[in-house]
């Protein structure tokens, strides 16, 4: 099971066409990612909100094929 970064990749940049993207597989297996997401989407809004936004843009895939995201937001200037 699991999901590739790729995967994850695109529905990040569908939701946010402008960002970059930096993906990290912490234990080999698909399961467990770290993610740097860069974007001027997240201009004015909170941490909380940013983190949410991405969550939304994995259209319910975390928690469920996507076990573990540690995400990094990034505001772009």
């Amino acid at each position: 099971m699991g999901m590739k970064g790729t995967e994850i990749e695109k529905f990040i940049r569908d939701a946010f066409p402008d960002a970059q993207i930096e993906m990290k597989d912490m234990a080999g297996d698909d399961n467990h990612w770290a993610a740097t997401v860069t974007s001027s989407a997240f201009k004015g809004k909170s941490r909380v909100a940013q983190h949410q936004m991405v969550y939304a843009a994995l259209k319910g895939n975390m928690g469920g094929v996507l076990h573990a995201l540690q995400l990094t937001t990034v505001v772009k200037d």
